[in-house]
């Protein structure tokens, strides 16, 4: 049932009070309606910040957790992770709902809940929600993030149309003196054209190395082939591509892959495909593979002899694993 109307006695009158079983409500409006104690404490409800009620028919979704959140907080906007994944952008796990509210004063303490004050946050309504837009979130979370996952969360949102580079570009240089510098050095690495938070760790192995920036998504082919490449040296004929092992069983997209390798094969490309491991376990390894192939092809910049301290900053790999 959707919805759910009883008659209770207040204030020496009868009153009904609608519920909307769909989202969630706060226990003493539930107690107000007609649901008892023991209904709204028992497993027919998800007690969610002690005070909150939600069907346990309703799934717990990113979007109702800060709903949830919202009747704690009135005054309160989803915000950096909580938003980030609203907005559809690619954060780290965080099982905490993130609101921020205009002063200290409409703080809550409650489990599972955490508050923040930015009296000048950049919110939006979105289907009776409010929260953050997606440049103001991109700005909250340069406290928390690294550089690379900050990029990855700029690129998984322009790639979701939810923020353009312009936007963003607007954003952080509004103010210089308040916007964190690890902002400032995000924005500047975020592009459209990325279509998986991998693909943004491969570019920015490659880019923090101190290797040329590969073009995005560049389009090969013929009359009768038609081919995306995820990172490319177009001028080199080299591909760069991170390989997750999704389409391992679909018959289908193991055929187009062949059909593609072997028309690269073909055409003179060479392509340099990197896994989680490269990225993660020996990084320095990787790019040093990349930096051969680049070479092999006339790129005659060579690599330094140790990895740059921004790039083991942003990946330390496992310095156990030379490749």
């Amino acid at each position: 049932m959707d919805n759910f109307c009883a008659t209770s006695a207040h204030s020496g009158s009868v009153l009904g009070m609608p519920l909307d079983l769909t989202r969630p409500f706060l226990r003493q409006d539930g107690l107000r309606a007609g649901l008892t104690k023991h209904q709204l404490d028992g497993p027919t409800f998800q007690s969610v910040f002690g005070s909150v009620r939600l069907s346990s028919d309703v799934p717990m979704s990113e979007e109702m957790h800060a709903r949830c959140a919202q009747l704690v907080v009135p005054r309160g906007a989803a915000s950096h992770g909580t938003a980030a994944r609203i907005w559809g952008g690619v954060v780290p796990e965080d099982t905490s709902a993130h609101v921020t509210v205009p002063t200290s004063g409409d703080r809550r303490s409650r489990p599972g809940l955490a508050c923040h004050v930015n009296a000048a946050a950049l919110v939006r309504w979105r289907d009776g929600l409010r929260l953050t837009t997606p440049a103001q979130t991109f700005l909250d979370l340069a406290d928390t993030l690294g550089l690379v996952d900050l990029a990855v969360l700029g690129d998984s949102l322009v790639h979701r149309g939810r923020l353009s580079l312009e936007e963003l570009d607007e954003v952080v240089r509004a103010d210089r003196r308040g916007v964190p510098r690890l902002a400032l050095d995000a924005a500047a690495l975020v592009r459209a054209g990325a279509e998986s938070p991998m693909e943004t760790r491969t570019r920015l192995l490659l880019v923090l190395a101190g290797l040329p920036e590969p073009v995005l998504q560049h389009v090969v082919g013929d009359d009768r082939h038609r081919f995306r490449l995820d990172l490319a040296y177009p001028e080199l004929t080299i591909a760069v591509e991170y390989d997750g092992r999704q389409h391992a069983d679909d018959t289908r997209q193991w055929a187009h892959d062949l059909a593609r390798r072997e028309w690269l094969d073909g055409q003179g490309w060479r392509l340099v495909v990197v896994r989680s491991e490269d990225i993660f376990g020996m990084p320095w390894a990787t790019v040093h593979r990349v930096a051969q192939v680049l070479a092999s092809r006339g790129y005659v910049k060579p690599l330094p002899g140790t990895a740059p301290p921004r790039f083991t900053q942003h990946f330390p790999g496992q310095p156990w694993r030379r490749g």
